[in-house]
């Protein structure tokens, strides 16, 4: 009798056994029962009402606090600055800050005020230069 699929075995082309499914390790807190003591938690609690043991472990993030980003060590290994250099850099961004900073809190009313002001945001620009400069002469060459 003639195969009614054609030239294809109908057995080896439309069976396939199942796939392996990998073992699957439930802790005890997934199960709803404390690692410590194994009293069940009570519906949506994150701690045990018996021992105070927390159920899921929150990840803990440091804290990005003022000391972290002042850390001097830290600031010149991502600039590649010396100290030196550093302490020049960080003297002109606050001339540059500075010489902005002026234009906004001094306001003109007259020309003379509008060019005391020019006057004052000039000396920051080149209190600024003058500090990036000493950065530039500070910086250890590369070899």
């Amino acid at each position: 009798m003639p195969n009614l699929m054609g030239n294809l075995d109908a057995r080896g082309e439309f069976w396939r056994p199942p796939m392996e499914t990998p073992a699957v390790t439930i802790s005890p807190a997934q199960t709803g029962t404390c690692e410590r003591c194994g009293t069940e938690f009570v519906m949506g609690s994150r701690f045990c009402h018996l021992c105070g043991l927390e159920r899921e472990p929150q990840l803990r993030q440091p804290r990005m606090g003022l000391s972290s980003l002042l850390d001097i060590r830290r600031l010149q290994e991502a600039l590649g600055l010396t100290t030196g250099s550093l302490i020049a850099f960080i003297i002109g961004v606050v001339c540059t800050l500075a010489a902005i900073g002026t234009g906004l809190i001094f306001t003109a009313t007259t020309v003379l005020d509008w060019q005391a002001v020019q006057v004052w945001r000039i000396e920051w620009l080149l209190a600024a230069a003058a500090a990036f400069l000493a950065g530039l002469l500070l910086k250890r060459p590369t070899s």
